[in-house]
């Protein structure tokens, strides 16, 4: 049937609308389109031309040089030496198995290193470098440099690792470094970037620790362009870290090295302050140990040998440490009695060899008494009943504020590892700490040093200092941090009658000047460097009634643990004080006989800044220190050439 022209023109006149708004719509689109590519191409261009720079180019950090730590002279404690190490990229090896067994023949491999780069390969991109063999030697470096073609992904490298060329000597001071671990990373809210570096070390103890910050310095960056698949292709462009904080410390080098070498192997511990500034010149803990083992990862034999040994050289005994500070103490009870104006200093108290309080005897060392002491003659002869007797009458109150004025109980602000705040006791402490009432036996035990009266080296140091000055003297580890010197530690005075501090000090001075004095034995000969002091013998256990009236136990047929501690305290010369001395030998037996040599010989040495002459002693120890001089001064040659050789 045929259509009509009038059907046909409808049907054309529909076909064109239809064609019209198809080709609109396609036009439409076109536009949106053309914009929606105006817009990537012209105005996102910018944008989008970074997102794919991103893609093309990394940016990795570039670990800085840690900064450097000398002792006050400018002698080095802890350095940066060149490390070679030798690395292997997976992917490039091919038959890693095959290119470690040509390796060995080149280098000496460590079997636990090299099991613990095979696991991290596995972990890792085949592409990503890993450290087969660390700290190498340079003919290895170059042994395998020539023979690179045989040992395809293998490359020598060199960076910097920590060292110490002091070796044993700062230990416990300086500190050592060690790997990022993962309980580092859990210290920080936001840990920086940088330490995800693989095996990007910092402190770990001491210095290194307390001082990170300072010493590690700020990261560097370099571009470098890699492909699809995140391989390095070349290098773009370069910024330099900028390196840690130099520290330079107070610490005198060689008076450390005599301390320590003077200290031997006892259970020790030693602290020398400078009085004029407040500066820690010698701190010194024994035994000790090699804090370059640390650096890379001590060995399980050698970590058991230190964890394992009864007199535990790992501690830093000088701050961590805590200890009963026996009859050095009397001085604060004395200086309390004096304060207080209780006591003249002509006062006697007599003393039959012990004291009934509340139904209990408290015994003096002497079993037989001293008879009538004055306060001189009580610190002399260290006369234990004379201060049980101002104990009854200064009471605990004014015991501990005199205490802490004198720097005891106080955790002082020095860079090193786990400082102790030990124990200033006090009525309030006992109630918080032991749920009890203080008791007046609590009082004498106080007084003379027992008791919970406990205290670290180097706050009997602060406190001698303190005695010695009538400042307020503030030990100082860190003289100057990139070259700007810190404040020093001796402020205003503490505030004390000076009659009451010159009747302590002459008291100090009989001790070791005085035949009758329990340190004259130690004493110094020369005029000038005359030094006062007072020992200190503190229990480690409790002695009976039963075993007093058959004998105390000598301390030498004792265990050596069951001994009692030794203690002595010091400053000199006795006019014109100079130097402060500590010396705590754990287990030592007695104060005179332990410790009181040992910081004879480190004053003088302090104070005539090497050897002193053998006219300084007396002359019956004259034969003995000269044989001392002669072997410590071997040992000290020995690890100097050590630390050079090293070095």
């Amino acid at each position: 049937m045929r259509r009509s022209p009038k059907d046909t023109a409808e049907s054309f006149r529909k076909i064109s609308r239809r064609g019209l708004l198809l080709a609109g719509t396609q036009l439409a689109f076109g536009g949106v389109l053309a914009m929606r590519m105006r817009h990537l191409q012209v105005d996102q261009a910018d944008e989008f031309r970074l997102l794919a720079e991103e893609n093309r180019v990394n940016i990795r950090l570039i670990p800085p040089a840690r900064g450097r730590i000398f002792d006050r002279n400018g002698k080095p404690l802890a350095e940066n030496e060149p490390s070679y190490r030798i690395t292997m990229v997976r992917e490039d090896a091919g038959d890693v198995d095959a290119v470690i067994a040509r390796l060995s023949t080149l280098v000496e491999l460590d079997e636990d290193d090299l099991n613990r780069a095979l696991t991290e390969m596995k972990r890792s991109a085949p592409f990503l470098p890993v450290t087969v063999a660390d700290r190498v030697t340079w003919d290895e470096i170059s042994r395998v440099a020539v023979n690179a073609p045989a040992l395809p992904g293998v490359t020598p490298e060199v960076g910097l690792s920590r060292v110490y060329p002091r070796k044993e000597d700062f230990a416990h001071v300086v500190g050592y470094v060690g790997p990022v671990s993962d309980r580092d990373l859990a210290r920080y809210d936001e840990p920086e970037p940088l330490l995800r570096i693989p095996r990007f070390q910092i402190g770990k103890v001491g210095v290194e620790a307390k001082m990170e910050d300072a010493l590690r310095g700020r990261a560097g960056a370099k571009q470098v362009e890699v492909n699809a698949v995140g391989r390095v292709m070349r290098e773009l462009s370069r910024r330099e870290g900028e390196a840690g904080a130099d520290l330079q410390l107070t610490l005198d080098a060689d008076l450390q090295a005599y301390v320590q070498a003077r200290l031997g192997e006892e259970s020790a511990s030693a602290v020398v302050l400078d009085l004029e500034n407040g500066d820690i010149k010698a701190i010194a803990s024994a035994p000790t140990y090699d804090p370059n083992l640390f650096v890379r990862g001590i060995s399980v034999a050698d970590y058991s040998l230190l964890r394992d040994n009864d007199h535990r050289p790992l501690a830093s005994k000088t701050v961590q440490d805590a200890y009963p500070p026996g009859s050095t103490f009397k001085m604060v009870t004395a200086l309390a009695a004096l304060d207080a104006g209780l006591i003249a200093p002509d006062d006697t108290v007599y003393c039959p060899g012990h004291l009934e309080v509340s139904g209990r005897k408290f015994h003096c060392w002497k079993r037989a008494g001293h008879g009538h002491m004055t306060l001189e003659q009580a610190l002399r002869e260290s006369c234990d009943v004379y201060f049980y007797d101002l104990a009854l009458k200064v009471g605990i109150d004014k015991i501990h504020e005199i205490s802490d004025r004198l720097g005891l109980g106080v955790a002082h602000d020095v860079p090193m590892s786990a400082v102790s705040a030990g124990i200033n006791p006090s009525r309030d402490w006992k109630m918080r700490e032991r749920g009890s009432e203080w008791l007046i036996g609590d009082t004498v035990n106080t007084s003379i040093g027992q008791g919970y009266v406990l205290t670290s080296p180097l706050q009997l140091a602060v406190m001698t200092a303190r005695i010695a000055t009538g400042k307020v003297v503030t030990p100082r580890l860190i003289k100057s941090i990139d070259g700007v010197e810190t404040p020093h530690g001796v402020g205003a005075p503490l505030g004390f009658n000076e009659n009451h501090m010159r009747q302590i000090r002459r008291g100090m001075y009989a001790v070791s000047n005085n035949r009758r004095g329990t340190a004259y034995r130690s004493r110094i000969i020369a005029d000038d460097f005359r030094m006062a002091g007072k020992t200190g013998t503190s229990q480690v256990r409790n002695i009976t009634e039963a075993e007093r009236r058959r004998g105390v136990t000598r301390n030498e047929d004792l265990p050596w643990n069951r001994r009692d501690h030794a203690l002595f305290v010091n400053f000199a010369p006795f006019d014109k004080p100079r130097y402060a001395v500590s010396v705590v030998v754990e287990h030592g037996g007695g104060g005179s006989t332990a410790a009181a040599p040992i910081a004879r010989d480190v004053t003088l040495q302090a104070l005539y800044g090497g050897d002193p002459p053998l006219d300084a002693y007396p002359v019956a120890d004259r034969p003995r220190i000269e044989a001392l001089q002669d072997r410590l001064r071997r040992e000290r040659e020995e690890r100097d050439a050590n630390g050079q050789s090293r070095a």
